[in-house]
Protein backbone atom coordinates (compact mmCIF):
# COMPACT_ATOMS: atom_id res chain seq x y z
CA UNK A 1 0.00 0.00 0.00
CA UNK A 2 1.07 3.55 -0.72
CA UNK A 3 0.69 6.71 1.42
CA UNK A 4 -2.25 9.12 1.20
CA UNK A 5 -1.19 12.72 1.84
CA UNK A 6 -3.77 15.22 3.12
CA UNK A 7 -2.95 18.73 1.89
CA UNK A 8 -3.77 21.40 4.49
CA UNK A 9 -2.94 24.57 2.53
CA UNK A 10 -4.91 27.56 1.24
CA UNK A 11 -5.93 27.85 -2.38
CA UNK A 12 -2.86 29.50 -3.85
CA UNK A 13 0.24 28.85 -5.93
CA UNK A 14 1.84 26.72 -3.22
CA UNK A 15 -1.05 24.28 -3.35
CA UNK A 16 -0.55 23.98 -7.10
CA UNK A 17 3.16 23.29 -6.58
CA UNK A 18 2.45 20.63 -3.94
CA UNK A 19 -0.10 18.90 -6.15
CA UNK A 20 2.39 18.91 -9.03
CA UNK A 21 5.04 17.32 -6.82
CA UNK A 22 2.68 14.62 -5.54
CA UNK A 23 1.42 13.83 -9.03
CA UNK A 24 4.99 13.59 -10.35
CA UNK A 25 5.79 11.14 -7.56
CA UNK A 26 2.50 9.26 -8.14
CA UNK A 27 1.62 9.84 -4.48
CA UNK A 28 -2.10 9.81 -3.74
CA UNK A 29 -3.50 12.89 -2.05
CA UNK A 30 -6.60 14.55 -0.65
CA UNK A 31 -7.30 18.21 0.16
CA UNK A 32 -8.64 19.38 3.51
CA UNK A 33 -11.32 22.03 3.78
CA UNK A 34 -9.67 24.82 5.76
CA UNK A 35 -13.02 26.51 6.40
CA UNK A 36 -14.15 23.71 8.70
CA UNK A 37 -14.16 24.01 12.46
CA UNK A 38 -11.33 21.96 14.09
CA UNK A 39 -13.62 19.15 15.23
CA UNK A 40 -15.20 18.89 11.81
CA UNK A 41 -11.77 18.79 10.16
CA UNK A 42 -10.74 15.93 12.44
CA UNK A 43 -13.81 13.99 11.32
CA UNK A 44 -12.88 14.79 7.74
CA UNK A 45 -9.36 13.43 8.22
CA UNK A 46 -10.69 10.25 9.80
CA UNK A 47 -13.14 9.66 6.95
CA UNK A 48 -10.44 10.24 4.33
CA UNK A 49 -8.02 7.90 6.10
CA UNK A 50 -4.95 10.01 5.30
CA UNK A 51 -1.60 8.59 6.39
CA UNK A 52 0.11 12.01 6.43
CA UNK A 53 -0.83 15.68 6.66
CA UNK A 54 1.10 18.24 4.64
CA UNK A 55 0.78 21.78 6.02
CA UNK A 56 3.01 24.89 5.97
CA UNK A 57 5.26 23.27 8.58
CA UNK A 58 5.93 20.12 6.59
CA UNK A 59 4.61 16.54 6.48
CA UNK A 60 3.31 14.83 9.60
CA UNK A 61 2.44 11.12 9.88
CA UNK A 62 -0.98 9.93 11.04
CA UNK A 63 -0.64 6.48 12.59
CA UNK A 64 -4.38 5.76 12.22
CA UNK A 65 -4.37 6.37 8.46
CA UNK A 66 -4.95 3.79 5.77
CA UNK A 67 -2.85 3.55 2.63
CA UNK A 68 -4.14 3.16 -0.93
CA UNK A 69 -3.01 1.03 -3.83
CA UNK A 70 -0.99 2.41 -6.71
CA UNK A 71 -3.99 3.01 -9.00
CA UNK A 72 -5.50 5.62 -6.71
CA UNK A 73 -4.53 9.26 -7.23
CA UNK A 74 -7.17 11.17 -5.27
CA UNK A 75 -9.45 10.55 -2.32
CA UNK A 76 -12.21 13.11 -1.85
CA UNK A 77 -15.15 13.33 0.49
CA UNK A 78 -18.62 13.37 -0.93
CA UNK A 79 -22.07 12.73 0.47
CA UNK A 80 -25.02 10.72 -0.69
CA UNK A 81 -28.65 11.66 -0.31
CA UNK A 82 -28.56 10.41 3.29
CA UNK A 83 -25.98 13.07 4.11
CA UNK A 84 -23.40 10.60 5.40
CA UNK A 85 -19.94 11.56 4.12
CA UNK A 86 -18.16 9.05 1.93
CA UNK A 87 -14.59 9.07 0.72
CA UNK A 88 -14.43 8.39 -3.01
CA UNK A 89 -11.28 6.94 -4.54
CA UNK A 90 -10.41 8.19 -8.04
CA UNK A 91 -7.70 6.59 -10.15
CA UNK A 92 -4.92 8.45 -11.90
CA UNK A 93 -6.47 7.49 -15.24
CA UNK A 94 -9.88 8.90 -14.23
CA UNK A 95 -8.31 12.19 -13.17
CA UNK A 96 -6.39 12.44 -16.43
CA UNK A 97 -9.51 11.65 -18.45
CA UNK A 98 -11.47 14.41 -16.69
CA UNK A 99 -8.77 17.01 -17.40
CA UNK A 100 -8.38 15.88 -21.01
CA UNK A 101 -12.09 15.82 -21.87
CA UNK A 102 -12.79 19.18 -20.25
CA UNK A 103 -9.88 20.91 -21.93
CA UNK A 104 -10.69 19.43 -25.34
CA UNK A 105 -14.33 20.51 -25.05
CA UNK A 106 -13.79 24.07 -23.82
CA UNK A 107 -10.72 25.31 -25.67
CA UNK A 108 -10.77 27.29 -28.89
CA UNK A 109 -8.56 25.90 -31.69
CA UNK A 110 -4.93 26.47 -30.77
CA UNK A 111 -5.82 27.96 -27.38
CA UNK A 112 -4.13 27.20 -24.08
CA UNK A 113 -6.87 27.92 -21.50
CA UNK A 114 -5.90 30.08 -18.53
CA UNK A 115 -8.00 29.29 -15.44
CA UNK A 116 -8.56 31.41 -12.32
CA UNK A 117 -8.94 29.00 -9.35
CA UNK A 118 -11.52 30.39 -6.91
CA UNK A 119 -13.58 27.40 -5.72
CA UNK A 120 -12.37 25.40 -2.69
CA UNK A 121 -9.97 22.64 -3.69
CA UNK A 122 -11.55 20.34 -1.10
CA UNK A 123 -14.44 19.99 -3.59
CA UNK A 124 -14.05 18.32 -6.97
CA UNK A 125 -15.16 21.40 -8.92
CA UNK A 126 -12.39 23.48 -7.38
CA UNK A 127 -9.65 20.86 -7.50
CA UNK A 128 -10.50 19.97 -11.11
CA UNK A 129 -9.41 23.48 -12.15
CA UNK A 130 -5.97 22.88 -10.62
CA UNK A 131 -5.73 19.41 -12.16
CA UNK A 132 -6.40 20.79 -15.65
CA UNK A 133 -3.05 22.54 -15.35
CA UNK A 134 -1.24 19.69 -13.61
CA UNK A 135 -2.53 16.86 -15.82
CA UNK A 136 -3.12 18.75 -19.07
CA UNK A 137 -1.86 21.95 -20.68
CA UNK A 138 -3.96 24.61 -18.93
CA UNK A 139 -2.29 27.44 -17.05
CA UNK A 140 -3.42 28.93 -13.75
CA UNK A 141 -3.59 32.59 -12.76
CA UNK A 142 -3.43 33.27 -9.04
CA UNK A 143 -4.92 36.41 -7.50
CA UNK A 144 -7.55 37.65 -5.07
CA UNK A 145 -10.58 35.40 -5.45
CA UNK A 146 -12.96 38.31 -6.03
CA UNK A 147 -10.79 40.37 -8.38
CA UNK A 148 -12.19 39.35 -11.74
CA UNK A 149 -11.10 42.62 -13.36
CA UNK A 150 -7.46 41.85 -12.58
CA UNK A 151 -7.98 38.25 -13.71
CA UNK A 152 -9.19 39.35 -17.13
CA UNK A 153 -6.27 41.76 -17.46
CA UNK A 154 -3.98 38.90 -16.46
CA UNK A 155 -5.13 36.81 -19.40
CA UNK A 156 -7.64 34.53 -17.68
CA UNK A 157 -9.93 32.89 -20.24
CA UNK A 158 -11.84 30.31 -18.17
CA UNK A 159 -13.62 30.27 -14.82
CA UNK A 160 -15.49 27.76 -12.70
CA UNK A 161 -17.94 29.48 -10.34
CA UNK A 162 -21.13 29.07 -8.33
CA UNK A 163 -24.34 31.04 -8.77
CA UNK A 164 -23.40 33.64 -6.17
CA UNK A 165 -20.48 34.78 -8.34
CA UNK A 166 -22.81 35.33 -11.29
CA UNK A 167 -25.15 37.38 -9.13
CA UNK A 168 -22.37 39.61 -7.78
CA UNK A 169 -20.00 40.05 -10.71
CA UNK A 170 -20.04 40.74 -14.41
CA UNK A 171 -18.32 37.77 -16.04
CA UNK A 172 -19.47 38.03 -19.64
CA UNK A 173 -16.05 38.99 -21.01
CA UNK A 174 -14.41 35.63 -20.19
CA UNK A 175 -14.37 32.95 -22.87
CA UNK A 176 -16.09 30.29 -20.76
CA UNK A 177 -17.63 30.37 -17.29
CA UNK A 178 -18.67 27.03 -15.84
CA UNK A 179 -21.38 27.09 -13.20
CA UNK A 180 -22.53 24.12 -11.17
CA UNK A 181 -23.93 23.42 -7.74
CA UNK A 182 -27.63 23.19 -8.55
CA UNK A 183 -30.01 24.53 -11.13
CA UNK A 184 -28.45 27.17 -13.41
CA UNK A 185 -29.81 30.72 -13.25
CA UNK A 186 -32.27 31.84 -15.88
CA UNK A 187 -31.13 34.35 -18.49
CA UNK A 188 -27.44 33.64 -18.03
CA UNK A 189 -24.92 35.15 -20.49
CA UNK A 190 -24.00 33.03 -23.53
CA UNK A 191 -20.50 32.35 -22.19
CA UNK A 192 -21.89 30.70 -19.04
CA UNK A 193 -22.06 26.90 -19.31
CA UNK A 194 -24.28 25.00 -16.88
CA UNK A 195 -22.57 21.83 -15.71
CA UNK A 196 -23.71 18.67 -14.02
CA UNK A 197 -21.35 16.37 -12.22
CA UNK A 198 -20.32 15.03 -8.84
CA UNK A 199 -17.25 13.81 -7.03
CA UNK A 200 -17.96 10.27 -8.21
CA UNK A 201 -17.92 11.39 -11.86
CA UNK A 202 -14.61 13.21 -11.48
CA UNK A 203 -16.19 16.71 -11.78
CA UNK A 204 -18.60 17.96 -14.45
CA UNK A 205 -19.41 15.51 -17.25
CA UNK A 206 -22.50 17.22 -18.71
CA UNK A 207 -22.31 20.73 -20.22
CA UNK A 208 -25.52 22.60 -21.03
CA UNK A 209 -27.40 19.32 -20.97
CA UNK A 210 -25.08 17.29 -23.20
CA UNK A 211 -22.56 14.69 -22.10
CA UNK A 212 -18.86 15.21 -22.77
CA UNK A 213 -17.24 12.91 -25.35
CA UNK A 214 -16.78 9.35 -24.03
CA UNK A 215 -19.40 9.95 -21.32
CA UNK A 216 -22.62 7.91 -21.57
CA UNK A 217 -25.93 8.73 -19.88
CA UNK A 218 -29.03 6.62 -19.34
CA UNK A 219 -32.26 6.87 -17.39
CA UNK A 220 -33.59 3.79 -15.61
CA UNK A 221 -36.69 4.05 -13.43
CA UNK A 222 -36.33 7.83 -13.48
CA UNK A 223 -32.76 7.79 -12.11
CA UNK A 224 -29.73 9.07 -14.00
CA UNK A 225 -27.04 6.47 -14.69
CA UNK A 226 -23.53 7.36 -15.90
CA UNK A 227 -20.75 5.40 -17.56
CA UNK A 228 -17.53 7.34 -18.08
CA UNK A 229 -13.73 7.00 -18.06
CA UNK A 230 -13.80 9.70 -15.35
CA UNK A 231 -15.77 7.62 -12.83
CA UNK A 232 -14.36 6.90 -9.39
CA UNK A 233 -13.26 3.34 -8.69
CA UNK A 234 -14.59 2.77 -5.19
CA UNK A 235 -15.38 4.25 -1.81
CA UNK A 236 -12.93 3.82 1.05
CA UNK A 237 -15.61 1.78 2.79
CA UNK A 238 -16.71 -0.39 -0.11
CA UNK A 239 -17.03 -0.91 -3.87
CA UNK A 240 -18.63 1.47 -6.32
CA UNK A 241 -22.40 0.95 -6.64
CA UNK A 242 -23.35 -0.58 -9.96
CA UNK A 243 -26.60 -0.57 -11.90
CA UNK A 244 -27.85 -2.40 -14.97
CA UNK A 245 -28.22 0.00 -17.87
CA UNK A 246 -30.38 -0.19 -20.99
CA UNK A 247 -27.72 -2.36 -22.65
CA UNK A 248 -28.16 -4.93 -19.84
CA UNK A 249 -24.59 -4.36 -18.62
CA UNK A 250 -24.05 -3.71 -14.93
CA UNK A 251 -21.15 -1.25 -15.20
CA UNK A 252 -23.28 1.92 -14.91
CA UNK A 253 -23.10 4.20 -11.87
CA UNK A 254 -26.47 5.13 -10.26
CA UNK A 255 -26.19 8.83 -9.42
CA UNK A 256 -29.21 9.27 -7.14
CA UNK A 257 -30.46 12.16 -9.31
CA UNK A 258 -33.89 12.19 -10.87
CA UNK A 259 -33.60 13.15 -14.54
CA UNK A 260 -34.91 12.83 -18.09
CA UNK A 261 -33.23 12.56 -21.48
CA UNK A 262 -34.82 14.18 -24.54
CA UNK A 263 -32.93 13.75 -27.77
CA UNK A 264 -29.72 13.29 -25.83
CA UNK A 265 -30.26 16.43 -23.77
CA UNK A 266 -30.26 15.86 -20.02
CA UNK A 267 -32.64 17.58 -17.63
CA UNK A 268 -31.97 16.98 -13.93
CA UNK A 269 -34.85 17.52 -11.53
CA UNK A 270 -32.71 17.24 -8.42
CA UNK A 271 -31.59 14.73 -5.87
CA UNK A 272 -33.81 11.84 -5.17
CA UNK A 273 -33.40 12.84 -1.52
CA UNK A 274 -33.86 16.21 0.14
CA UNK A 275 -30.37 17.65 -0.22
CA UNK A 276 -30.20 21.46 -0.37
CA UNK A 277 -27.55 23.06 -2.62
CA UNK A 278 -26.78 26.62 -1.54
CA UNK A 279 -23.96 28.60 -3.15
CA UNK A 280 -22.53 25.36 -4.54
CA UNK A 281 -22.40 23.70 -1.11
CA UNK A 282 -24.53 20.73 -0.13
CA UNK A 283 -26.48 20.83 3.13
CA UNK A 284 -28.62 17.98 4.35
CA UNK A 285 -31.65 19.02 6.41
CA UNK A 286 -31.25 16.20 8.93
CA UNK A 287 -27.67 17.24 9.74
CA UNK A 288 -28.49 20.91 10.23
CA UNK A 289 -31.64 20.13 12.18
CA UNK A 290 -29.60 18.03 14.63
CA UNK A 291 -27.19 20.94 15.16
CA UNK A 292 -29.92 23.53 15.68
CA UNK A 293 -31.94 21.23 17.94
CA UNK A 294 -28.96 21.08 20.31
CA UNK A 295 -29.06 24.84 20.90
CA UNK A 296 -30.50 25.50 24.40
CA UNK A 297 -34.09 26.64 24.22
CA UNK A 298 -34.88 25.02 20.85
CA UNK A 299 -37.87 22.71 21.15
CA UNK A 300 -38.29 21.65 17.55
CA UNK A 301 -36.75 22.57 14.22
CA UNK A 302 -37.02 21.84 10.52
CA UNK A 303 -34.87 23.00 7.60
CA UNK A 304 -35.84 23.52 4.00
CA UNK A 305 -34.44 25.17 0.89
CA UNK A 306 -36.22 27.81 -1.17
CA UNK A 307 -35.30 28.90 -4.68
CA UNK A 308 -33.01 31.94 -4.62
CA UNK A 309 -31.60 33.93 -7.57
CA UNK A 310 -28.17 34.34 -5.93
CA UNK A 311 -27.63 31.14 -3.95
CA UNK A 312 -29.60 28.65 -6.03
CA UNK A 313 -31.37 27.69 -2.83
CA UNK A 314 -31.37 29.60 0.43
CA UNK A 315 -31.45 27.79 3.73
CA UNK A 316 -34.55 28.44 5.81
CA UNK A 317 -34.80 27.19 9.40
CA UNK A 318 -38.19 26.91 11.05
CA UNK A 319 -37.70 26.96 14.81
CA UNK A 320 -39.97 26.29 17.76
CA UNK A 321 -38.32 27.66 20.90
CA UNK A 322 -38.89 29.08 24.36
CA UNK A 323 -37.71 32.48 23.12
CA UNK A 324 -34.22 32.35 24.62
CA UNK A 325 -32.03 31.44 21.60
CA UNK A 326 -31.31 34.34 19.27
CA UNK A 327 -30.94 34.06 15.52
CA UNK A 328 -27.22 34.75 16.03
CA UNK A 329 -27.00 31.75 18.40
CA UNK A 330 -28.54 29.48 15.79
CA UNK A 331 -26.30 30.67 12.98
CA UNK A 332 -23.19 30.40 15.17
CA UNK A 333 -24.03 26.77 15.99
CA UNK A 334 -24.44 25.94 12.30
CA UNK A 335 -21.11 27.55 11.41
CA UNK A 336 -19.24 25.85 14.26
CA UNK A 337 -20.59 22.34 13.80
CA UNK A 338 -20.85 22.20 9.99
CA UNK A 339 -19.40 25.28 8.29
CA UNK A 340 -20.25 28.88 7.35
CA UNK A 341 -22.33 27.80 4.34
CA UNK A 342 -24.76 26.04 6.70
CA UNK A 343 -25.88 29.24 8.42
CA UNK A 344 -29.57 29.73 7.59
CA UNK A 345 -30.23 32.76 5.41
CA UNK A 346 -33.69 33.00 6.98
CA UNK A 347 -34.98 31.93 10.40
CA UNK A 348 -38.71 31.69 10.95
CA UNK A 349 -40.06 31.29 14.48
CA UNK A 350 -43.16 29.10 14.34
CA UNK A 351 -45.46 27.47 16.85
CA UNK A 352 -45.21 23.92 15.51
CA UNK A 353 -43.47 21.77 12.91
CA UNK A 354 -45.79 19.64 10.76
CA UNK A 355 -45.07 15.98 11.40
CA UNK A 356 -46.61 12.63 10.58
CA UNK A 357 -47.96 10.32 13.22
CA UNK A 358 -44.62 8.58 13.36
CA UNK A 359 -42.76 11.86 13.94
CA UNK A 360 -41.39 12.44 10.45
CA UNK A 361 -41.32 16.02 9.17
CA UNK A 362 -43.80 16.79 6.41
CA UNK A 363 -41.18 18.56 4.30
CA UNK A 364 -43.50 19.47 1.45
CA UNK A 365 -45.38 21.78 3.84
CA UNK A 366 -42.38 23.69 5.20
CA UNK A 367 -42.14 26.41 2.54
CA UNK A 368 -45.60 27.68 3.45
CA UNK A 369 -44.95 28.10 7.18
CA UNK A 370 -43.91 31.22 9.04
Amino acid sequence: MRPLVAIDLPLDARLEAVVRDLVAAQTAFCVLDQRLAPRAQERQLAALGATEVLDPDGRHPRPDGRGVDGEIGLVMLTSGSSGEPKAAELTWSALAASARLTQATLRRPGQTPVWFPILPAAHIGGLAVVLRAVLDDARLWWGDDGDFVAARRGGVTHLSVVRAHLARHRLDDFDVVLVGGGRPPAGRPPNVVATWGMTETGSGVVYDGYALPEVELAIVDGELLVRSPTLFRSYRTGPRPRAVGPDQRDDWFPTGDAATLDGGRLSVQGRVGWVIVTGGEKVWPDDLEAVLAAVPGVRDVAVTGLEDPEWGQRLVALVVSDGTPSDADLRAAAAERIGPWAKPKEIRHVTAIPRTATGKIRRHLLAHLG
